[in-house]
């Protein structure tokens, strides 16, 4: 690498082909079997979503079936410390749980059509970190040499590049992201090649 270059990030991908992660689908919580620290999306049709929740086992109250929803910081830091923590109890209807498509193969640069149907959540293709806008605190995915897929991964950088010359991002733990937030404590992170990170 000539000095001031900056290093190609496809070298050694044939053709410029990333494989890439299973994508986000939301499926009705209806249709779903047990929700307890699964992510989740709730919302209304037509009116709009909200994401970055988790949730907890589903109850019946009369005839009615909830299910009791946090945010996520609060469902980590309940896991973590043992403790208790407010939740919200959401209509079932209203809920949505993220489950895991069908994964394939994404062209660098390739953009997605933005326009959705207001009738449920969007879908989220995954988007490789060489084209995301951004990346810090965003959720991604490491794809391993085998081909698996390390999750429940947070961003802590931008892309640079590496002492090694590479092109990277640095990675947390989800829960040593969240922990960083309420206790201040610097998270333990992974310096990861950037065409092998995916923005969920």
């Amino acid at each position: 690498m000539s000095s001031g270059s900056m290093p190609d990030p496809f070298s050694g991908r044939r053709d410029g082909a990333l494989d890439s992660p299973r994508p986000i689908v939301p499926t009705p919580a209806t249709m779903a079997g047990d929700l307890r620290g699964r992510r989740v999306l709730v919302g209304l049709p037509g009116h709009g979503w909200r994401g970055d929740l988790r949730a907890d086992a589903k109850v019946v109250q009369g005839s009615r079936t909830y299910v009791p929803v946090m945010p996520e910081s609060e469902w980590y830091r309940a896991e973590a410390e043992r403790t208790e923590v407010f939740a919200a109890l959401v209509p079932v209807e209203r809920v949505w749980v993220e489950e895991l498509g069908f994964s394939g193969t994404t062209t660098p640069g390739a953009k997605v059509n933005q326009l959705v149907s207001l009738d449920e959540p969007p879908r989220r293709p995954p988007v490789s970190a060489i084209d995301a806008d951004t990346l810090t605190g965003r959720r991604v995915t490491q794809i391993l040499d085998d081909g698996d897929e390390r999750r429940d991964l947070r961003a802590v950088t931008e892309s640079h590049v590496s002492d090694d010359g590479i092109v990277s991002v640095r990675v947390a733990q989800e829960l040593d992201w969240y922990r960083w937030g309420w206790s201040g404590k610097l998270p333990r992170t992974l310096e990861v090649p950037a065409h092998l990170v995916w923005v969920e």
